[in-house]
Order: C-alpha cells, then structure tokens, then sequence
C-alpha cells in the first residue's frame, strides 16, 4: 500500500477535485447521476448545511502516481450520540477505483478517525442524518439511479466485504407502473376512508398555498419514522435548509396532502418527476443552459419519484393510502407519468412497504450500509 498516498481536503480546490472525482469515474456509465457541484459544495458550508453545526467531518482523497483514485469523506453526529446514545464514525461519499489497495486505504483513514475519537464503530456509507443520502447500492447496477439515492459499482461491496465489513442496515426500492385507472378497491376504499374518518385532499392552486404545510410535513414525518431505532427528530435549522434547497424543484401538482376535519396535516406525499436525465446533460452545472433540461422534465416525463411520505401512525394500516394514490393519479395521469420509483426504506419497515401492494411493485434495487467494529 506504500503507493496509495492519502491527503486530507483542505482548499476549495481540493473540495472541488473531491466532488468532481466521481464524475470522471462514471463518466462512461450510463446509470450514474451527477449531483449539482453547488449542491455538493454547500454540504461542507456551516452556513448552508446545519448538520455541520453539531457535526464533525472531514474528507480525504487517494492519490496514486500523482492521479486521484478515490475518495472517502468521515463524520461525527453529535446529536446522535446525544440523543440515541450512538457514538460511531458515518462514513460516505466513498468511491474508488478496483483497486482493493485504494479501497483499504481509504477504510484505513475511517479507522484511524474513530481511533482518534475513542469510536469503536464505523458505519457508511452514508451522510449527516436520516435524510441524507445511505446506503451502498448491492443490486440495481442496471438501473438509472436517482438524485436522492447512492450510485456505484458493483465491485464496491465486495471490496468492503473483504476488508472485514458486515452488513449493519438494509433498503429495498420499488418501481411501481402507474395505473391507467386506479384499482377498484382503492376508488372504493378513498371515499369510504375519507368519510369515515373526516378526511380531506388539500388542493393547492399555486406553490404559496403549500408553504404553510412545509413544516407540518416535516413534523409527522418525525411520528411516522420515530418508533425506527435509527431515527433522529429533525430540527428546525434542517426543516429551513430542506425547504430552501428542494422546494425550487417541487410542482404544487406533486404534492399531496390529507388533513382532517380540524385542519391538522395525517399524510402528505411528495413526488418529483425524475431529473436523472437532467442531472446527466447537467453535468454538474445548472447554468448557463441546464436549467432548461430541468424546466422540461418537469412538462415531459414518463416517470416520477417518491421523495418523501409521511403518514400518522394513527391513520397507518387504515386505508389512507388510497386516497393519496388516488390525488397522486389524477393530478398526474395528463402529465403522462407511467412509472413511480420509491425512496429508499430500510428492509424492516413494513408499515411503509405494505403502501405499494396494491401497485404490482417489484423491488428492483437494493443497498446496505457496513459496519466495522474497532478493536485494539
């Protein structure tokens, strides 16, 4: 390993080849999707990403024969550890080469970090908190990946695997198609619930009307995931920096939103059109030209992607998710959306996997985070 020399990023400049390096890696890789370059230089700012204010990171590249050939970018949540009582290194935005001698490398700066901080545990890949990127796709190399899920090789779990690291977490993602005509029970089943229950579809006539509800939106996704024991409350520095950095791209025709007879938010939908192939011509750079692919896969798009459900575990299991596929259907059937992708879900959340059953889905990716306990 004499040959692999291992550098932290300390400049602008550095930041910059760390976020460009995967782009030279995939660039003849038709499924791979580059993230917007301000995007991913706003991570690492204080001021744009409140992870930073109770986080601890760094980020290291590989460099051999003077060339780049990987990456690796090590954190320390504190209020994780404050309010879970976990204390490990998160490891991400880790990419390499095929190269176990990279691959080991980079681990090895892992390692050392959590040594350094008295950790005995190192997990990735994944980011800040829940709603960063997680996971290490495992299958589904052949699929357009999206811009809120991990793209990489299929030679990067094996090389993990064989520096020692297990499985720690499991997600499962589904394509569903996108009926023509809902299914019978669920035209049936939407109005029975909404009757029985005094619910309620919110309609929004323009982008305004939906600001009201972006922090109640964040706030049950806190009771719809807080019995997982991995999840962390979302604050309020995150709510804002969510809603500054996502709600350009959101249509008032992908939201929806369930409230009950007082008014209170019990689900909401967010869905997108894709923008993988957006992202691809983007290259990184939204201006001066890109935008203008953005602008058309919002009118033009055969397919669409679950970003974020929330539904109030006193409602779950109660047939509301009928009346969110039936606003979903018919606010976007005339935009000609065949096909829905959803987010990632951990392999043991059930109540959130039981919403597609009636939508023929097929679990058409996979990805896991590792884990390495330390000893001396």
């Amino acid at each position: 390993m004499e040959n692999i020399i291992i550098k932290q990023v300390v400049t602008q400049n550095d930041l910059i080849k760390f976020i460009k390096f995967p782009m030279e890696l995939y660039k003849n890789n038709p499924n791979f999707v580059p993230p917007l370059i301000s995007d991913e230089k706003n991570i690492w700012n204080k001021e744009e990403n409140p992870a930073l204010l109770y986080s601890v990171a760094k980020q290291f590249l590989a460099y051999k024969n003077d060339k780049i050939v990987g990456r690796i970018a090590v954190m320390i949540n504190n209020k994780e550890a404050a309010e879970l009582g976990v204390r490990k290194v998160r490891f991400g935005w880790i990419d390499f080469i095929d190269d176990k001698e990279v691959s080991k490398a980079l681990i090895n700066e892992a390692i050392k970090f959590a040594k350094d901080n008295q950790i005995e545990k190192i997990e990735g890949p994944m980011g800040f908190t829940n709603l960063d990127k997680a996971g290490m796709l495992i299958f589904g190399f052949d699929k357009l990946a999206t811009m809120i899920g991990i793209y990489n090789f299929d030679y990067y779990p094996e090389h993990l695997e064989k520096l020692g690291l297990v499985k720690e977490k499991e997600w499962v993602e589904f394509e569903l198609q996108f009926p023509d005509v809902l299914p019978e029970k669920v035209e049936k089943f939407s109005s029975l619930i909404a009757q029985k229950y005094k619910l309620r579809t919110l309609k929004f006539n323009n982008k305004k009307e939906v600001l009201p509800y972006v922090e109640p939106m964040f706030k049950l996704l806190d009771e719809t995931y807080k019995s997982l024991s991995t999840y962390t409350p979302i604050s309020d520095e995150q709510i804002k920096s969510y809603k500054e950095k996502y709600f350009s791209f959101i249509d008032k025709d992908y939201i929806t939103c369930i409230a009950d007879e007082k008014d209170q938010l019990v689900a909401f939908a967010i869905t997108m059109p894709s923008y993988s192939k957006a992202l691809q011509k983007a290259k990184g750079k939204l201006f001066p030209f890109a935008w203008w692919h953005f602008l058309q896969a919002g009118k033009k798009n055969d397919r669409a992607n679950f970003y974020l459900i929330g539904i109030h575990p006193e409602y779950q299991r109660r047939g509301v998710t009928s009346m969110i596929f039936k606003a979903i259907q018919m606010n976007l059937k005339d935009k000609g959306i065949k096909f829905l992708e959803t987010n990632p879900e951990l392999e043991e959340n059930k109540n959130v996997q039981v919403l597609w059953q009636d939508y023929n889905p097929v679990n058409h990716k996979r990805r896991r985070t590792y884990s390495l306990d330390i000893i001396d």
